[in-house]
């Protein structure tokens, strides 16, 4: 993995990698009823906001298994979300796989999902899935301030998100505002305290001149190597570098403070699918969501992602608190579907030209 973590990536991919299922064997071939030949064949499409080098490994084992190859588009969750509300009905996508649920939110209240089996939801708890039944969280994820203790102590923390606006933290606080976990949490913040906080806000935490970057992973490697005191990051970004540099979270100098009393900085999203209508009756596209919301696919987030699985028997990742320890905000995640509305904010504020 190169060291700018390529989950941020938002160049929109205009190519899918497609994915191989099981080769035919010897001289047999599909026409002779060769299984494994047929099998080749199947194929689905899937548009994700989650990054290639994240989960192409994952939809490799999908194939492996299923015989089911995976044409996958990559590019961020709001370029993704964005191309399926352009194409409407015309798009060859037939799941859409991405970073949050705001996204997620945002296609289906456009009609573009189908709802989901029940026994597909009720794997998942409510907190997690949609109202509507057309789309199902597969991962949690926690906001978090990640720090470097040379930079600032843990006992000079902030303990609101809303406290970074403050005159100690200026040109101290990386962000990244086109990424769609940040564009999530200002939505949360509309939602929990209304658009004239978020504003205010937004306006505070520009005049407060922070270090933009385009993600998540720049934010975290700048904090660690101490060229930026503090940074707004997704908690699984530490477990990822850390293997990357063959080391354990602990082994790393930034660290990660989860804000407490459910304050708006500690938003747990979803990564999560939706399945476009035309593919609702797909026997391979089911095939497809059940095996992300099996123990196979929940383990590999865990210990892969560092993830939280959204089943409850699934174990968590390593060096965090439990999900269920976690104190978040009161925001319903079917609430986070102002997409539109928070990117105009954002850009209103500055952050982005």
């Amino acid at each position: 993995m190169p060291t700018s973590l390529p989950r941020t990536m938002l160049k929109l991919a205009t190519t899918g990698a497609l994915l191989f299922g099981l080769a035919a064997c010897g001289g047999e071939s599909a026409d002779t009823g060769d299984a494994a030949g047929q099998a080749a064949e199947k194929k689905i499409t899937v548009y994700s906001g989650r990054n290639e080098a994240l989960v192409k490994p994952l939809l490799e084992k999908f194939t492996a298994q299923s015989g089911i190859a995976v044409e996958a588009r990559y590019a961020s969750t709001s370029a993704m979300a964005t191309q399926l509300l352009e194409e409407g009905e015309k798009s060859p996508a037939d799941v859409f796989f991405a970073q949050d649920a705001g996204a997620l939110g945002a296609v289906a209240k456009k009609g573009m999902f189908a709802p989901l089996p029940a026994a597909v939801l009720d794997k998942v708890p409510a907190t997690y899935r949609a109202k509507s039944g057309e789309w199902v969280g597969v991962t949690a994820r926690s906001r978090v301030l990640v720090y470097n203790p040379d930079l600032v102590p843990a006992d000079q923390l902030p303990t609101s998100v809303f406290d970074l606006t403050a005159p100690e933290w200026k040109g101290k606080v990386g962000v990244a505002p086109t990424n769609a976990s940040f564009q999530s949490f200002v939505t949360a913040v509309t939602v929990q305290h209304g658009e004239a906080k978020a504003k205010e806000f937004l306006a505070g935490l520009k005049a407060n001149e922070p270090q933009i970057r385009e993600g998540n992973g720049p934010i975290l490697e700048e904090v660690d190597s101490g060229k930026v005191a503090v940074g707004l990051i997704n908690h699984y970004y530490l477990g990822e570098l850390a293997k990357e540099r063959g080391k354990t979270p602990d082994g790393l100098a930034a660290k990660l403070h989860f804000f407490p009393d459910g304050d708006s900085g500690a938003l747990v999203n979803v990564a999560g699918v939706g399945v476009l209508k035309k593919a609702a009756d797909n026997p391979d596209v089911q095939a497809f969501v059940d095996y992300l919301l099996g123990a196979e696919a929940q383990k590999y987030f865990a210990e892969e992602t560092f993830e939280y699985p959204v089943l409850a028997d699934a174990a968590p990742p390593a060096g965090v608190p439990a999900l269920d320890e976690l104190k978040v905000p009161s925001v319903d995640l079917n609430d986070l579907d102002q997409l539109e509305a928070t990117i105009a904010l954002i850009k209103e504020s500055g952050l982005v030209p």
